[in-house]
């Protein structure tokens, strides 16, 4: 018993370990390949402003689309409940008045969570015949949201922002990464997300 009681926790630590090393090389990684669309996943907003961490996702993602990444930048994400303005919507009249063009710009004004935010993502792409997205979120964020994009029928890659909250200091990235080393290992036990932190649920 000891020792299927010892295999059992030396699995398990090496499940976690694999995991958070495997979150922080993604979040060092930058694809931008030419995509169908950039997609921006939301994060919290005041009042129509985005937050810190969505501002900086949001000019991460002007500078992809002033690159030619992609000819559409996609905002997504939903409204708490009293909240006059959804994600999606302060994402997208941030870049407008950035000066990308409205046929540049969409919003997917659903999702609570990052799974929620995918699914209905990948509904718009489906009928507009879209296949593949280049996603825009916090580094630690990117693993797990390329997972629920690629299983809701997204061929995703990712380009994690570099500014913000999420990555100022040592304390907070080791701090994301484990949130996020639990929130990946649970999905792929239970299909099913967390919510926590702004906009990575």
């Amino acid at each position: 018993m000891t020792r299927v009681v010892g295999a059992a926790v030396t699995a398990l630590v090496l499940l976690v370990g694999s995991t958070a090393l495997a979150i922080w090389w993604t979040a060092r990684q930058d694809a931008r390949p030419a995509s169908d669309a950039i997609v921006v996943l939301g994060s919290a907003q005041y009042n129509g402003v985005p937050s810190s961490i969505f501002e900086a996702r949001l000019e991460h993602a002007l500078d992809l689309y002033s690159d030619g990444v992609a000819p559409v930048v996609v905002t997504v994400g939903g409204k708490k409940s009293g909240d006059a303005f959804t994600e999606a919507e302060a994402g997208r009249d941030y870049l407008a008045a950035a000066g990308i063009p409205a046929d540049g710009l969409l919003a997917v004004p659903e999702g609570v969570d990052t799974l929620e935010s995918m699914r209905a993502v990948a509904s718009v792409f489906a009928d507009r015949g879209w296949s593949s997205a280049v996603l825009v979120t916090d580094p630690w964020h990117a693993m797990r949201a390329e997972r629920m994009a690629e299983d809701a029928g997204i061929d995703a890659t990712s380009s994690p922002t570099r500014q913000g909250p999420a990555v100022q200091t040592r304390a907070t990235q080791f701090r994301y990464i484990l949130r996020e080393t639990a929130a990946y290992l649970l999905y792929r036990a239970t299909g099913e997300s967390v919510a926590g932190a702004p906009g990575i649920g």
